[in-house]
Parts: C-alpha cells; structure tokens; sequence
C-alpha cells in the first residue's frame, strides 16, 4: 500500500487526506501548528491518522508521496528534508486532478481571481453545466473528487498551488494580471513569481486555452519570450482584437473559435475597469464549456461580486464605508483607489509583502484627504506619504481605526479599507479583517 503524507491539517489538507484514503492509500496528516476541531473530527471519522504541533520525522520520511498544504513555504526544514530525500512533494490540486475526468478551468493572477472565478461559475452554473468551484475558494477540490462529481471545475489557484504541479493540465487557463506580490516567498525576485503563475499553462497542448490580460506589459513580455502551447485569448480595454475580448464603445465583444457575443457594459454589476476584464475573461470560459449566449447574458446582470473586494458596506451621514480587505497587495489597492470617484479616508496597512507604495502616488496625491495605518509596523507607509498626505494618523486595532476615520470624514467622502498588505499582524486572516471593519462601522 502506497503511503501519503499531509503536511498541513487545515481544508486542502484533510481534503487530500480524504481522497487519498477512498483511493487506497495509507494515509498520515502532520501539522506543525493546530488543527481545528471541526478538521480534527473528520479525521477521526474517516479513521485517519494525524498529528499536531509537531512533525515525526519517522512518520513522514517514509511517505511514497507528500502533500503540501500551501500555506508551508518550500523553505520549512522539514519540506527541505523531504526534498532531499527524493520523496515527492505536491499540491492538492496536482493530486486530485489525478482522479477525475472533468474539464477543468484554472484562474491565476495577483488580482481577481477570486472575482472572476466566481462569475465563471456563476456564469456556466446558470447555464446549466454542472459545475463545482473550488480551489483557493470554497470547499477542497480533492474533497469533491472524493465525494461529488462534476462535470466541470472552476478552480482558483494560487501561485503557491501550482509551485507544486508536475503534471497539472487545465483546458482553460485564465491569468488576470501579474502584478509584484508574495515576493517574501519568491526570494524578492519578481521574475520568480512571475515563471510561478506562467506554470499553470506549462503542461497545455494545443487542443487548451490561455484566457490573459493583453494590456499587462508583464504578461506580454513574458509570452513573446516563452512561447505557450495553447491557444492565446487576449482580452483589451485598450485595443480591437480579433480574437479574444475588447471594448468598441460601451460594448463588450468577444469572438472565440468563431463564436461572437455582444453585450453592453451596462450589463455589469461590478463597477471598475478590472471588473470589465474579469467579466471579459469568465464570459469567454463560459463559451469554451459551451454556455449559450444569451445564458451568459441574463446571469451577468444577477452577480453580486465576492465579499471583502470593494463591498459596500453602509452610508453614515452621507459617508461611504466601503471594505477592501481582499486587497492584500498594492496593485489591488491601486484599483480600488482608482475606482472611487469621492474623497477617501484611507486605511491602510498591515504586514508588508515587500511593497512598493510608489505607483500609489499620483492616485493618492489625487484623492486621499487622511490616512489612517493600521498594523503593527507603519514606518514605510509613514516614510512614504507621511510629507504627501496630512493628517496621517497610526492604529493598532480595527475599532480605533475605524472611530478616527468617523471623525476625519465628511459629507460625501468614502472611508476605504483597503490595506495592501497581508493581515496576519493583527488578525486570522484578510476575512476576519473585513468582518471586524464591517462589525466596527455598524457600531458607529
């Protein structure tokens, strides 16, 4: 019997271990941290073998095959040990493809993946393919291996996810934008993380799909000096195209395989130019797995955006609170900033990626009236716009941040979190964030 190791006990981990244990194999999960309950409790129910706070190096050194939760960076001595020991370390979304047969639609990029995955799945649900959406989002792909079946999958993936493919094939790709990010992860070489996010479409033939981004100068270069095996399907706010996605007025039209659609942008729910690409590049998946046109039309009008990405959140004397908390890195602060047409009070900050606030600037000057940093370590925010933008105060909670704001505000301003910067300084993670701005502003 084939043994797998787990490291990491959290959802893809015990999703694995799931799958792993229907299809035969010994299964053991080690995670140097704690495992929830709820994880822990399914573990016992499916008489699988785990352990915490620790890792047993004979329990593990003799794996056939590891699992990496993505979480654990390659560093982590113990992944260094199994590295150069020759056992195999992999992703779950490199083990559950494994075992099934459906068509799989992989989204990738710095920002709007999980937008745009969720309005691809919106988008083929409504037109009638069953479909499951997993990843980075939602439930474990390797438990739904385990447990449903799918036609199709629309899978956020993360940069971190695909370091650990060998043989991971989706018929579509879709990259949204590469911008610098996680670079703590990729020895602060942007080239690094870039080649990371370009292996989603290392493994693709020519009968598969690469949905990118034809205005992001990084994407281009990379294609005209690497040239991919699948079919490339541009979409442009800048320029007509002949195939792939672009705008002629305040029309969207696309021509995919010589299947056109044609649809207003007044169709949007989603406000913003990135939104107008992440519809563009979920509306040309959705005609790849055969979603009728006027399918993708309706269900456009009906979707509601993922939460924590620029969510409206309440209006207090004709003051917009909107929360951002999605927006870890600086390029997604960048759209959120851009997109606001009012005054903003800004909060911002947290635990940096190894930022470079500079491109903010000019948006900054433009419209932030008072920054508001919220983190442990503001001193490079602080040396960055401390001379630009006045007042700019320093927090160290949600609740503070957001009682300052209340005052600096004024009729007709917008208080934005948006913090481009990791949370783990002061909260979970970037959802308890948002849900703590979220609580604080209803407590005004």
């Amino acid at each position: 019997m084939k043994r797998l190791v787990v490291l990491g006990g959290g959802e893809s981990g015990v999703g694995t271990a799931i799958l792993a244990k229907q299809k035969g194999y010994a299964v053991f999960v080690s995670d140097f941290g704690s495992i929830k309950p709820n994880y822990k409790n399914v573990l016992e129910q499916f008489e699988i073998e785990w352990e915490e706070k620790m890792h047993t190096e004979s329990k593990i050194l003799n794996a056939d095959l590891v699992m990496k939760s993505p979480g654990i960076p390659d560093k982590a001595p113990m992944v260094k040990q199994l590295v150069a020991n020759g056992i195999p370390v992999i992703s779950e979304i490199e083990f559950a493809t494994n075992y099934t047969d459906a068509e799989l639609i992989g989204i990738t990029g710095s920002n709007g993946k999980t937008t745009t995955t969720m309005l691809a799945y919106h988008l083929i649900k409504n037109g009638g393919v069953n479909v499951g959406m997993a990843g980075n989002i939602g439930d474990s792909y390797a438990k739904m291996v385990a447990e449903q079946h799918f036609d199709c999958y629309v899978l956020e993936i993360s940069s971190f996810q695909l370091d650990g493919i060998v043989s991971f094939k989706p018929n579509i790709a879709i990259i949204t934008n590469i911008t610098p990010d996680h670079l703590n992860r990729y020895d602060y070489k942007f080239e690094n993380y870039i080649a990371s996010k370009f292996r989603i479409a290392m493994n693709q033939t020519a009968e598969d799909y690469l949905i990118y981004d034809a205005d992001d100068s990084v994407i281009t270069e990379w294609l005209s000096q690497n040239p991919v095996q699948s079919k490339l399907l541009p979409f442009s706010l800048e320029r007509e195209l002949e195939e792939g996605a672009y705008i002629d007025n305040n029309l969207i039209k696309i021509n995919v395989d010589t299947n056109y659609l044609e649809m207003s942008t007044d169709f949007l729910t989603l406000e913003g130019k990135h939104n107008t690409k992440n519809a563009m590049a979920a509306s040309m998946a959705a005609m790849l797995v055969r979603v009728r046109k006027e399918a993708i039309r309706d269900s456009i009008q009906s979707f509601q955006g993922a939460p924590h990405r620029l969510e409206k959140v309440l209006k207090i004397n004709h003051v917009e609170y909107i929360n951002d908390s999605k927006a870890t890195n600086v390029n997604a602060t960048y759209y959120a900033l851009d997109g606001i047409k009012k005054p903003i009070v800004w909060i911002v900050g947290g635990t940096d990626k190894g930022n470079d606030y500079t491109d903010l600037m000019p948006l900054v000057r433009e419209k932030v009236k008072a920054i508001i940093c919220l983190g442990m370590d503001n001193s490079k925010l602080v040396a960055t716009f401390g001379k630009v933008v006045e007042p700019l105060v320093e927090t160290y909670s949600m609740e503070e941040a957001v009682k300052i704001a209340y005052k600096v505000a004024e009729r007709g301003d917008a208080v934005l979190l948006s913090p481009a910067c990791a949370s783990f300084d002061l909260f979970k993670n970037y959802e308890d964030r948002g849900d703590q701005f979220k609580d604080a502003v209803r407590n005004l």
